[in-house]
């Protein structure tokens, strides 16, 4: 009997996990994942505070490949998968069990989507529609500067999109730009809008418009689609989306665990040092546990997950100096969640007279005057996320770089200053938190500026080396939702037992609308 092949997989969230997976499923190969925290599903994981869970960014698991929505379903069955039962949002107040089958706890909810956009003290829909309530919120006069500067860009739009400005105003028009995307998207990345790469746009907003916006709220309206699929829908449109019942970090544990069961190794706590190269092929990777006992892991296919920048600054010494310059210029962005437990909200359901809680999975802060970006309702996307459904249980996010003001501030300080500003906005009141927590995450965002144009100088050498894998977000450096990650596992995967040694089939993944046609 020969010996069995082994896979060495940095970093355990989706795209190390499904490759893992897959390996198992497909080849003969051992899967030995190696994660440098304590906890599985990388960015998404759910952490646990006091019995409240939190979902880091929010993960809405919608796909338009079906090979990721089966794949999802055979890990979680849909509680109620009927196209009629689109489960609502809990009433405050009401309890888990009063909202939900009494069924197995391994398990996805279909749900229901609603996000939208605080400015001006105000609600909007999101992506913005144009009907009554946002006429009424903008007022005639931005309503018509608006429209105007939306036929002008169609008549004259700019030929050569170079710049996320570029490709944003050629859909929206000016005026609409510089009311809901300047501000906001600034707020994210720290950089002007004029500085980032088309690309991101290319990635994120893909194909919505007005336009689709308008045709979207047609056939929402009036042909009533109602296919979880949603395959004709921008991402950005969807009304629906599954979801597990105690978060993303469910989804995730359960794999694990099934990994572990079939004979696959998952280490935590290990931190890569360096990759040993041999005539391009890794030849093994070492570790570093946190009580300092240093191990090497020799395998025959490696899969990396971890940032393109510590891959080649720090784990590949003999990497060429241009391709460790341009590493090193690649920029991030970090994140800061903080959960915090009220009372109540201050805000109100505009389309309840009672005190019910809005219904909103998310809100986007448009707001200038706070550094606060986005907020989530966690009892809207499962009322298995909150201890005492009586209670609000929210995520505020905030954008920042490693090392600036608000990564500095220790986490008193910075819960008691994210409180100061939901109240300065009209959201909350002070007296209504209860309890709170901050959890960092470096490295959220891999950036589309710095030396991001100059990205294929670091692929072609990493795609060289022969049993290297570069997969998911921030192993390829690029703004991947959580199915274009799985995906990009899923091919290298598929490349490894038909043996195609061309790797270009893995950076295809999310690089146009409709992939999930060639899967």
């Amino acid at each position: 009997m020969g010996r069995q092949e082994v896979a060495i997989i940095v970093g355990a969230g989706p795209a190390g996990l499904t490759a893992a997976f897959e390996l198992q499923k497909k080849t003969g190969i051992k899967p030995v994942v190696l994660e440098m925290s304590d906890m599985i599903g990388g960015i998404s994981r759910t952490v646990n505070h006091n019995g409240n869970r939190i979902d880091i960014g929010g993960h809405r698991f919608f796909t338009k490949s079906e090979a990721v929505m089966n794949w999802w379903t055979n890990i979680l069955p849909v509680l109620n998968d009927t196209p009629s039962h689109l489960t609502p949002t809990p009433a405050h107040g009401a309890t888990a069990e009063s909202q939900e089958h009494k069924d197995d706890d391994l398990a996805m909810m279909l749900r229901n989507r609603v996000s939208r956009i605080y400015f001006l003290r105000k609600l909007f829909d999101y992506p913005i529609s144009l009907n009554v309530n946002t006429i009424r919120n903008l007022g005639l006069l931005r309503m018509t500067a608006i429209g105007s500067s939306y036929i002008w860009r169609s008549l004259f739009p700019i030929k050569n999109e170079k710049t996320l400005e570029d490709f944003i105003t050629n859909r929206f028009g000016d005026k609409l730009y510089e009311t809901f995307f300047k501000d906001y998207t600034e707020k994210v990345w720290g950089v002007p809008c004029n500085e980032i790469s088309a690309d991101w746009g290319a990635q994120r907003i893909k194909g919505l418009s007005i336009r689709k916006a308008l045709f979207h709220a047609f056939k929402n309206n009036f042909l009533n689609e109602k296919s979880i699929e949603q395959k004709e829908t921008e991402t950005s449109l969807i009304e629906r989306f599954l979801y597990p019942k105690f978060g993303p970090g469910q989804l995730w544990e359960e794999v694990a665990s099934r990994i572990e069961a079939q004979g696959g190794q998952i280490l935590m706590n290990r931190t890569v040092r360096e990759i040993n190269l041999k005539d391009n092929r890794v030849l093994s990777v070492s570790t570093i546990d946190p009580n300092g006992q240093k191990k090497e892991f020799s395998g025959d296919y490696f899969f990396s997950t971890m940032p393109v920048i510590d891959l080649i600054n720090g784990m590949i010494p003999s990497a060429p100096r241009a391709v460790k310059q341009v590493a090193n210029g690649l920029m991030y962005r970090d994140f800061i969640t903080v959960g915090l437990l009220l009372n109540r909200l201050k805000l109100k359901n505009p389309m309840s007279h009672t005190n019910d809680l809005v219904k909103d999975n998310w809100i986007y802060i448009q707001e200038p005057e706070v550094k606060l970006g986005r907020l989530q309702i966690f009892n809207n996307w499962s009322p298995y996320m909150v201890a005492d459904p009586q209670k609000v249980w929210m995520g505020l996010e905030y954008f920042c770089s490693e090392g600036d003001e608000l990564w500095s501030m220790n986490d008193a300080d910075f819960a008691a200053f994210a409180i100061k500003e939901l109240a300065q906005i009209d959201i909350i009141e002070e007296k209504d938190a209860l309890d709170s927590v901050v959890i960092r995450v470096p490295k959220t965002y891999p950036g589309y500026f710095g030396r991001y144009t100059e990205f294929d100088t670091i692929r072609s050498f990493t795609d060289n080396i022969e049993n290297l894998f570069l997969i998911g977000r921030n192993g390829m450096h690029r703004y991947n939702n959580q199915d274009h990650s799985m995906l990009s596992a899923m091919t290298a995967v598929d490349n490894i037992s038909l043996g195609i040694k061309d790797k270009s089939n893995i950076w295809e993944v999310n690089t146009e609308q409709e992939f999930h046609e060639e899967k």
